[in-house]
């Protein structure tokens, strides 16, 4: 199979000002991802907005983002579902347009019963020939696994040959996942934002899934921490940080926000639950931008566009 490491933005659902999905713009950020030398790309994740997606239109940006990737960059297709049978269909559905893997995350559902997780992986495996990526997210969206737990899963499903471990501590979990089970495993993604990426990288992370508005910037910092210049990385890091502990509040607006400041989203419309800005959000959020302005090099970020984007 394909190697799978280094960034790989979660894309998010780009949704019309009528709130339906648009593939169209998905295409154009399919673009600005390779512009911006992403290794890879998921859709849909959590900041896909995925649970709001019906099936239809999950199926129907999945097909659009195939079509516009052409080949470019591998994907791995999010295909979580609580039920084994839906979650491998969802796999399917992506392997058949060019998916290199499946991002499944452990369900919620089945709290820290490791034999319930090992037989719903099981039921999956058997169901898809994409290789699998455990997602373990944190309470309450994920089941929010213990390092041993995530390892025994593995043991018991060898079509696991990734995991995105994005419970706290992350990077103490990346290690101990590795220790225990990474020899059978072609690698560990951090997640969480990047918001701990460095620590992440320097434990023996293959990568980061973050969200999408800073693309280039996680690009750039991971290819300065492999190409030997960790006092570049950290520095990115340190310019990424102030956007993404306002990201950890307004999740998927905020990162709409930010693409939109920068020209590559017309309609800043989000389904998800959450808070949502107010003036005084906006205002913060314009410093916020103003702040990183330098580090959007593609696509400047034009302030006109900045109250606009967060309305």
């Amino acid at each position: 199979m394909t190697k799978l490491s280094g960034v790989f933005p979660v894309l998010p659902t780009p949704f019309s000002k009528e709130g339906a999905v648009d593939p169209e713009t998905l295409a154009g950020l399919v673009g600005f991802a390779v512009e911006a030398g992403a290794d890879g790309v998921v859709y849909p994740g959590m900041a896909s907005e995925v649970e709001t997606l019906s099936p239809e239109e999950r199926l129907t940006m999945v097909q659009a983002l195939g079509a516009a990737l052409g080949g470019r960059l591998p994907f791995i297709v999010g295909a979580s579902d609580a039920d084994p049978a839906r979650a491998a269909a969802r796999a399917e559905e992506g392997r058949a347009v060019g998916a290199k893997a499946a991002m499944i995350m452990a369900p919620a559902g089945n709290g820290a019963d490791v034999a319930k997780h090992v037989a719903f992986y099981q039921a999956v495996a058997a169901a898809t020939a994409l290789p699998i990526m455990l997602q373990n997210a944190p309470q309450p969206m994920g089941a929010g696994l213990k390092p041993e737990a995530v390892a025994e899963i593995v043991r018991a499903v060898p079509q696991i040959r990734f995991v995105k471990e994005e419970t706290l501590p992350c990077g103490q979990h990346v290690s101990a996942i590795l220790d225990a089970v990474g020899g059978q495993l072609d690698g560990v993604f951090g997640g969480a934002g990047a918001r701990y990426v460095m620590d992440e990288l320097a434990r023996g992370a293959a990568g980061t899934m973050p969200a999408t508005e800073m693309t280039d910037l996680h690009v750039a910092l991971v290819r300065a921490f492999r190409g030997g210049d960790p006092i570049e990385a950290r520095r990115l890091y340190s310019r990424s940080l102030p956007l993404l502990l306002f990201q950890a509040i307004f999740r998927v607006r905020l990162t709409k926000a930010v693409l939109a400041a920068r020209g590559l989203l017309d309609s800043t419309v989000a389904r998800a639950a959450g808070p949502v800005f107010d003036a005084d959000d906006v205002a913060e959020l314009a410093a916020l931008i103003d702040e990183a302005a330098d580090l959007f090099t593609l696509h400047p970020v034009r302030s006109d566009r900045i109250s606009h984007a967060a309305a």
